[in-house]
């Protein structure tokens, strides 16, 4: 990523601070059996006062006559309820510290495109911010490499259209290597876009507005630029096929096959009407597995995405509508539209500072018309299926990665509901953050007397 030195020596402070450390895993043979548990698997109906065998980081089995084997742990949670860790689709969590400090942020490689561009080496393990995703119930997030625009893609004029890989982690590990789930899990695209800047705006900052005949003709030089790369990663793909004698591996267009063979999907980042049609009828001609990403005016595109079988990563619900003239519950009320329009949907918080708000964006929604049942499925096995691990994750299932969450009152979206236990591969996770930790100790600060005045 960007400054590899500079990254680098961020991730030496922040590793070199005790508190900051992950959680230590415990030994892959570990077994445990959860007892008297709610099951709420999301791909099956809710299963009462059943039992939970996890083993070698996997759910291996879930009823009622289940015995805990030899050595296992046995953790009697009545009243409890268990449901699979929640994924967060689109965030840069584990890539940024501090916004304001430049150098805990890596984000945003320099160049227009690079698809060779690996975001989970990138990823910091002991960042502060995963305790506190965790203890709101996430347990996966993909982290996107050319960050994530406040969830409002194609503002930036900057020419950095093909950012990199993003992948699948888990929030807990020691190293990136322990935590990535899925290296390589979509080439991120962020389709060239006119930037909206008011005349107000522009004199704020002393910029000059270019004339919309100047930006239209620069926005689509970089769509033929895009295209013109793609059809350059096609004659590279053709000619180590034939075995050309004077082929040479170039690490950029090598990316790109995975890409070609529909092997890796592409994100693109479309935030209007007009690009995001841009975009579909681009991945259409290219051939590509398509997932939408930041959009947030989707005029008449429903039908089109149902059309296509492009899912869509949608972003925060507490947000101001996008114009003046939209209702005042645009954001909260537009996965339900896309419910009823059959487009497939998940969630992602588009950011770090309140990636822990997941759970509640997606219960604003469930408030304005989503139904419940989808509005989990949307941050379990949606995504799943959606990045291609639904065998691995996404539900509470034997046989899968034992990526749980037990809660206390049941609905995790709900604020009142507490993540009580995490698991992520079978193990247990600590759920102290910094949070956890400021709040227990100024409630247990010593009462003091105010001195007298004089």
């Amino acid at each position: 990523m960007r400054t590899r030195m500079i990254s680098f020596a961020a991730t030496v402070v922040f590793t070199a601070i005790p508190a900051l450390l992950p959680t230590p895993a415990i030994a892959q043979e570990s077994v445990y059996l959860l007892k008297n548990v709610t099951v709420h698997p999301v791909t099956s109906k809710t299963v009462e006062n059943v039992s939970v065998l996890i083993s070698n980081g996997k759910i291996t089995g879930i009823g009622k006559t289940l015995r805990a084997p030899a050595g296992a742990k046995v953790m009697d949670l009545a009243g409890m309820h268990v449901f699979p860790g929640m994924i967060d689709s689109a965030t840069d969590t584990g890539l940024t510290e501090i916004s304001a400090v430049e150098t805990t942020n890596d984000t945003g490689e320099l160049g227009e495109f690079n698809p060779q561009i690996r975001v989970e080496v990138a990823v910091n393990p002991a960042s502060e911010h995963f305790p506190v995703v965790r203890a709101n119930g996430t347990t996966t997030m993909l982290v996107l490499p050319g960050g994530t625009g406040g969830g409002r893609a194609g503002g930036d004029q900057a020419p950095k259209t093909i950012q990199g890989q993003a992948s699948l982690v888990h929030t807990d590990g020691w190293t990136w290597e322990e935590m990535t789930l899925n290296a390589g899990t979509g080439l991120q695209i962020r389709w060239p876009s006119i930037p909206q800047v008011s005349p107000r705006m522009a004199a704020m900052r002393g910029i000059r507005v270019p004339k919309f005949e100047e930006s239209k003709k620069k926005q689509q030089e970089q769509v033929e630029s895009l295209k013109a790369f793609f059809e350059g990663a096609r004659r590279y793909q053709q000619a180590k096929v034939a075995g050309d004698p004077t082929f040479e591996t170039d690490l950029k267009l090598e990316a790109m096959l995975p890409v070609l063979e529909g092997k890796r999907k592409v994100v693109i980042m479309a935030n209007t009407e007009r690009y995001i049609k841009e975009a579909v009828a681009f991945a259409k001609q290219q051939k590509l597995p398509m997932v939408l990403a930041g959009a947030t005016e989707f005029g008449d595109t429903l039908p089109l995405l149902k059309e296509n079988n492009i899912p869509v990563i949608l972003g925060p619900t507490y947000e101001l509508p996008p114009n003046e003239d939209d209702a005042y519950d645009y954001a909260a009320a537009l996965p339900a539209k896309l419910y009823k329009a059959g487009v497939k949907f998940c969630f992602g918080s588009y950011g770090t500072q309140f990636a822990r708000n997941l759970p509640y964006n997606v219960a604003n929604a469930v408030a304005h018309g989503l139904p419940l049942e989808e509005g989990l499925k949307a941050v379990t096995i949606y995504p799943a299926e959606i990045w291609g691990v639904a065998n691995q994750i996404g539900s509470v299932e034997e046989g899968k990665w034992a990526d749980l969450i037990v809660t206390d009152k049941g609905d995790p979206l709900e604020t009142t509901t507490d993540v009580k236990h995490m698991f992520i591969k079978g193990q247990p996770v600590n759920l102290e953050s910094k949070h956890t930790k400021l709040y227990e100790k100024y409630l247990n600060r010593p009462k003091t007397t105010a001195p007298e005045k004089p």
